[in-house]
């Protein structure tokens, strides 16, 4: 089978959460048949048939999105308003097949069967007047609208990947619009139009789209084209099972990036969002593509929770390249210093990033927790962390420094063992050492190990920062 998929979003701004979970779907099934023998594609098309908000900007935006979650599309991404033209002559094909017909109804007359309709009850708008009537009955300055002459008994069935078999009776669906009396191409029209085009074996999108599927069932028929197959997956909903809103963090990825999540942690939670796999929750790219089909898709709406995304991201956070975490936090850390860090601080970063990278559950927490290794002497302390250097903690700061600076070993296993030994010899519990040490070489009371953090900052600046802490103020 030949498989080829499509991501039509509208552009709006930004990419929705919703619709990057759609694409990655999408495009996951295109992978999964790519590496099976099934030729899959993953195709972009950019829905900007409105055009007062199809700017330049909305539609950079999806791309961007895209990009970054690494779902990246095959050949160019196509724009529906530029086929307008290719819709039109859809349209022809119909009027020439008897199939479709020209509506002059004004506004008003529309307005009132509308009326009427909700008035007694029934579900189809308009009342047919013009289906089989003749065009030379048309009223002078109508320019009329074309409809689809859609079939009014029996029923339209779909057999949905995901919700099964569904039915609807066709009396129950109106002679939908496919060109408005501007010769403007509605939506249901070039959906179809260009799915058939781009060759779409399989439309996966969400479950508000399941009605749409019963009027483009019936244009794909009239048209005497094949029906893609329909995959339409349950929406996200909060995690108080509401509609998801920005209150439940449902936010562009844009915004998901700039707050620190990783694009693998992101997609992993999306694939989790309505699929699953047994009981797997941490699940790479590469075993997603190998696992994926959509018999795993449930029919129940997913629930977003941005406190289960949060820690998620802190696995992949562990899991993470070094110096790929340097080179993230590097603006963070920039921001905060008004300069770039040092090549020496980029060092220490680099070195000191295993025990960095374990507390941290997004890259702004990276860029908090990091920020000692990237400053200059003298460095700031926090009124927690001044406390600590006071009194008796200035006394043992001196002695640490004086026994650190007779060591010729300076190895974390080395550095630790004089602490103990100090420890034993005065008498003094651990922490009433280790955490004056804390304070004076980071500036903070939370860190990674004291003596990874003596190791990474090296012989010189260790000994440079408690010189600096224990003048007497």
């Amino acid at each position: 089978m030949n498989v080829v998929t499509r991501f039509a979003p509208s552009p709006t701004g930004f990419l929705h959460i919703g619709g990057a979970r759609t694409a990655l779907f999408n495009w996951l099934f295109a992978q999964h048949h790519a590496c099976h023998g099934g030729g899959g594609k993953f195709l972009l098309r950019v829905e900007d048939t409105d055009r007062k908000r199809s700017t330049t900007e909305a539609v950079d935006a999806i791309y961007d999105g895209l990009s970054w979650l690494g779902l990246e599309w095959d050949g160019d991404a196509i724009s529906q308003f530029s086929r307008a033209d290719r819709h039109r002559e859809a349209v022809e094909q119909l009027l020439a097949a008897g199939r479709a017909y020209k509506c002059y109804c004004t506004p008003e007359e529309l307005a009132e069967m509308r009326e009427r309709a909700r008035a007694e009850g029934r579900q189809k708008m308009y009342d047919g007047r013009w289906r089989d009537r003749d065009p030379a009955d048309a009223p002078a300055g109508v320019a009329p609208a074309v409809r689809l002459k859609a079939p009014e008994d029996g029923e339209t069935v779909i057999h949905d990947l995901v919700q099964g078999e569904v039915r609807v009776a066709n009396a129950q669906l109106d002679d939908m619009i496919l060109l408005r009396g501007d010769g403007t191409p509605t939506y249901m029209l070039a959906v179809v139009v260009d799915d058939h085009d781009m060759g779409i074996s399989h439309v996966i999108r969400g479950d508000d789209h399941l009605t749409n599927a019963f009027r483009q069932t019936q244009l794909f028929q009239a048209l005497d084209w094949e029906t893609p197959a329909f995959a339409h997956i349950p929406l996200i909903h909060g995690a108080d099972g509401a509609k998801l809103s920005k209150r439940h963090g449902a936010l562009g990825v844009d915004a998901y990036r700039d707050q620190g999540f990783l694009p693998e942690a992101l997609r992993n939670y999306l694939l989790r969002l309505g699929w699953s796999h047994g009981d797997d929750e941490i699940i790479s790219t590469d075993q997603a593509i190998e696992w994926f089909n959509l018999e795993s898709i449930g029919k129940s709406p997913a629930r977003f929770d941005v406190d289960k995304l949060t820690a998620l991201n802190g696995t992949y956070l562990r899991d993470s390249d070094d110096a790929r975490l340097v080179a993230l936090i590097l603006p963070g850390l920039a921001a905060r210093l008004g300069r770039d860090p040092s090549e020496a601080a980029r060092k220490r970063l680099l070195e000191g990033m295993p025990g960095l990278k374990e507390r941290a559950k997004t890259v702004p927490e990276l860029v908090e927790s990091s920020l000692f290794y990237a400053m200059d002497r003298p460095i700031q302390l926090n009124e927690k962390a001044a406390k600590l250097v006071d009194g008796d903690g200035r006394a043992r700061l001196r002695s640490a420094r004086d026994g650190f600076a007779a060591l010729d070993d300076w190895s974390e296993d080395a550095l630790e063992a004089w602490v103990r030994r100090f420890a034993e010899e005065t008498e003094t519990k651990m922490g009433k050492i280790a955490q004056p040490l804390r304070a004076a070489l980071t500036g903070t009371t939370v860190s990674p190990s004291i003596f990874q953090v003596l190791a990474v900052l090296g012989r010189e600046e260790s000994l440079a920062r408690l010189g600096d802490a224990i003048v007497e103020k």
